[in-house]
């Protein structure tokens, strides 16, 4: 497919098995692994905690690329920055007000990381517009986050498009991700409205054809 480049969730990894994880993502040289953090309170489940994101980061040379589903991201962004992370994608809903999410945005870029926003499926995708020139990634949630494994929602690719279009209306380089319910079907949907990164997690993990199912997708 063209230009995918597969983020991989650890999110729909065996954690209590993470260094067989590991190796299979070094075996299919796997540039980039996406970590979705949850606090239980800004989506109701719980993932990982900090001491097993920084781990996993030592272990792997990759792109580092965690999605912070959390209330009050200002407060947390140096915590996870200190644990290796190369992208830090936050939630629009997270933050009070348009203000907030510019102070966010540059409290990563002070930290010397790139800065990356989300939005949850029943949020307008005109809503990021006026950050795309500060941003550096856009991560289009095509399920509703918390939890994986969901089916892929089809009107994500209507703001894919839209946000394809202003990005390059606007001449600016900011990524286009998208997570939830990626699969062989749904993959190149998503390269064809305009998406560089496809975050990846259970069509991957779990199964014995792992690194076939990965050629599938690039």
């Amino acid at each position: 497919m063209k230009n995918a480049i597969v983020s991989i969730s650890i999110l729909g990894a065996n954690q209590d098995n993470i260094d067989h994880e590991i190796d299979h993502i070094k075996g299919a040289h796997i540039k980039w692994v996406h970590f979705d953090v949850m606090d239980g309170c800004f989506v109701k489940n719980k993932s990982f905690d900090k001491p097993f994101l920084k781990s996993v980061c030592e272990k792997i040379d990759v792109i580092k690329d965690v999605h912070i589903m959390i209330n009050d991201p200002l407060i947390h962004v140096s915590d996870y920055v200190d644990c290796g992370t190369d992208y830090l994608t936050f939630h629009y809903e997270a933050c009070k007000d348009d203000s907030e999410v510019r102070e966010v945005i540059k409290k990563i870029h002070s930290l010397k990381i790139k800065a990356g926003l989300s939005i949850k499926p029943n949020t307008p995708v005109d809503v990021v517009f006026p950050f795309l020139d500060e941003l550096d990634l856009v991560l289009i949630m095509s399920v509703e986050p918390g939890y994986g494994g969901q089916k892929f929602i089809n009107a994500s690719l209507d703001k894919i498009t839209s946000l394809r279009n202003k990005i390059d209306e606007k001449g600016l380089a900011t990524i286009i991700s998208v997570d939830g319910g990626i699969n062989d079907k749904t993959a190149p949907l998503c390269l064809d409205a305009g998406v560089n990164v496809l975050v990846i997690g259970q069509y991957l993990f779990g199964h014995e054809d792992f690194l076939e199912r990965y050629k599938r997708i690039i």
